[in-house]
Order: structure tokens, then C-alpha cells, then sequence
């Protein structure tokens, strides 16, 4: 089922969970985007008060940021036009907030940095990799990172959670970065291949931006709840 942790006339914050598509699938496997129109059809038809659509309508549904399959998070979709030009400005503008969970593998000797790459998309094999930024397509690559916990697993040995911040876009960003820097995320056999897990232990927990109708402030998080992540002491705010 959807899980919505906010809905009003403009907006739907949900908290996508691993394997499912951010956007608009292109084969059979289900996606956000399918999953948020079936809801409103669904509200709507149950209110019928409510005369939004006509029949045989596709409700809007804009997507304004994307997780990769493989993650878990908070995001947030719009429901008019006018409400997606909004938050895709903030987006745009570097206003939205977004932090993420991740347990990478090993023992991480600082605890706090700031991560600045240069990354080239190879579509042919859906992965991004470190360049010197003179290489053509380089785009410039900005997180910054904290040390929040660290255990010793008996299986996987050493483990550390890190809060990121992302202050740029980009394909495969936290994945790339982390792993070219030797902290590689557990579970991620595309830049790890060493690495034992299952999926990527990398969550969009922290969510926050300014209401693009109300201008209010709106600030969301959630724990993720995959075992991997358990293995933390983990608390919100």
C-alpha cells in the first residue's frame, strides 16, 4: 500500500520503499507515479463532493525529485502544475533539503567531511565514475558527510552510519562518491562488488522546503526499518 505521510489540495509526501521506480515505469514493475494516480482516482471516487476530474482524466502527478530503484525515502510529488513549477524552483535553487542514511563498510577515520568530484554518466552500463574535471560531460559533484554511529557486525565486520547532505544532483551521486573515497555503502554490488548485503543501505530520511501555496516551512523524516539499518541506534531530529 501507498505509504503517504502527508497530502493536501496541492502536494503528496511519501516514503518510497526499495524496488520501486520513482517515476513512471517503462516496464511491467510498479512505480510511484502509477501508485499515487490509482490513490487519488480512488479519493476521488469515495468524495463525491469532490469534482476534480472528468471521466476517463489522468490526475496530475509531477514528479519533482527522483531516488534511484534501489533506495528507500521520503519524497515529495505535486498534484497541479503550478504547485511542481514551485517546488522544481526550489529544487533548482538549492532550497529543498534533502539528508540521507547510509551504512558504509569499514572503519571511517574522520567524522565529518565535505566531498567534492567530478562524475561522468556512462549510460551504456547505468553508472557514473570520478574524473578529472577537464574530461568532456564532467559534471561537478558536491555532499558533505557526518560519522552518527558504528558497530562491529559478526558477519560483515565493521560497520559506520553516516548522515549526507547532498548539495548537488547528480546519477548515482552518494553511491559514486562515497565508494571512490573508500567508504562504499553496504549492499552496493555496482560500486562495491566486494561488498556483502543485500540492498543498498541508503535511505532519503530528511525532507525539507517551503509549501509552494502556503509558503509555510514543511519539514518530513522517517527511520528507515530494513535490518541493516537496526543494527544503529537511530532516532529522529
Amino acid at each position: 500500500m501507498l505509504q503517504i505521510l502527508y497530502e493536501d489540495k496541492e502536494l503528496i509526501i511519501i516514503w518510497k520503499p526499495v524496488g520501486m521506480e520513482s517515476q513512471s515505469s517503462r516496464g511491467f514493475g510498479a512505480d510511484m507515479v502509477s501508485e499515487i494516480r490509482k490513490h487519488l482516482v480512488s479519493s476521488l471516487s469515495t468524495n463525491s463532493s469532490t469534482k476534480l476530474l472528468t471521466p476517463g482524466q489522468t490526475p496530475y502527478v509531477g514528479v519533482i525529485h527522483r531516488l534511484d530503484r534501489p533506495v528507500s525515502g521520503i519524497l515529495v510529488y505535486a498534484k497541479t502544475k503550478k504547485a511542481a513549477a514551485a517546488l522544481s524552483k526550489q529544487v533548482s535553487e538549492g532550497r529543498m533539503d534533502k539528508k540521507y542514511l547510509a551504512v558504509v563498510c569499514g572503519k571511517v577515520d574522520k567524522s565529518v567531511d565535505n566531498l567534492v568530484d567530478y562524475l561522468v554518466k556512462d549510460g551504456d552500463n547505468n553508472c557514473s565514475r570520478i574524473v578529472d574535471k577537464s574530461v568532456p560531460g564532467a559534471k561537478r559533484a558536491e555532499l558533505s558527510w557526518r560519522v552518527l554511529g558504528a558497530v562491529t557486525d559478526d558477519t560483515d565486520g565493521e560497520l559506520t552510519l553516516v548522515e549526507i547532505q547532498l548539495k548537488t544532483g547528480r546519477h548515482h551521486q552518494i553511491r559514486v562518491q562515497m565508494a571512490g573515497h573508500g567508504m562504499p555503502l553496504w549492499g552496493d554490488r555496482k560500486y562495491n562488488p566486494d561488498c556483502r548485503g543485500g540492498d543498498v543501505a541508503l535511505a532519503a530520511y530528511h525532507l525539507s522546503f517551503r509549501h509552494p501555496v502556503s509558503d509555510r516551512d514543511m519539514t518530513f523524516e522517517r527511520i528507515p526499518e530494513t535490518e541493516i539499518f537496526k543494527k544503529f541506534n537511530i532516532t529522529s531530529g
